[in-house]
């Protein structure tokens, strides 16, 4: 998420809404760890990655959805090994990347937050991204 707060932090402090992609979850090879994120701005701006170019046109739109909607949303990609090299691609596997939208009125704590990272103060936030009730 450090690698994207900078993108983030222009849209949130702007006063719009980011879609902002993380991936959450890892089988087999996949090309980049849990963690990993990316940054739609409302502008169409994009910064960081979640699949190193592989699914990043799916999640861009999934992303505009969520901006639009405000509505969550955790998505499964996936490919076999063998069709990922037989197009050139360097591994295959499946991720899951969970997209929410970041805002001042979804996260007003966000530059609380960022100020801390920026004084390299420890700090940490938790998503829920499954719950019993699936209204939440």
């Amino acid at each position: 998420m450090q690698d994207v707060l900078t993108d983030l932090m222009k849209t949130w402090n702007g006063g719009g809404t980011a879609g902002v992609a993380t991936v959450v979850r890892t089988f087999r090879s996949a090309p980049r760890p849990p963690g990993a994120a990316m940054v739609v701005a409302s502008d169409g701006t994009v910064g960081g990655s979640v699949s190193g170019g592989c699914v990043e046109g799916a999640v861009y739109e999934l992303a505009t959805d969520v901006i639009r909607t405000g509505r969550p949303v955790l998505e499964r990609f996936g490919i076999s090994d063998d069709d990922a090299f037989a197009v050139g691609l360097t591994c295959g596997g499946i991720i899951d990347i969970f997209v929410e939208a970041v805002s001042r009125a979804t996260f007003p704590e966000l530059g609380e937050v960022a100020a801390e990272i920026a004084a390299d103060r420890p700090v940490a936030i938790a998503t829920v991204i499954e719950h019993p009730d699936a209204a939440r």
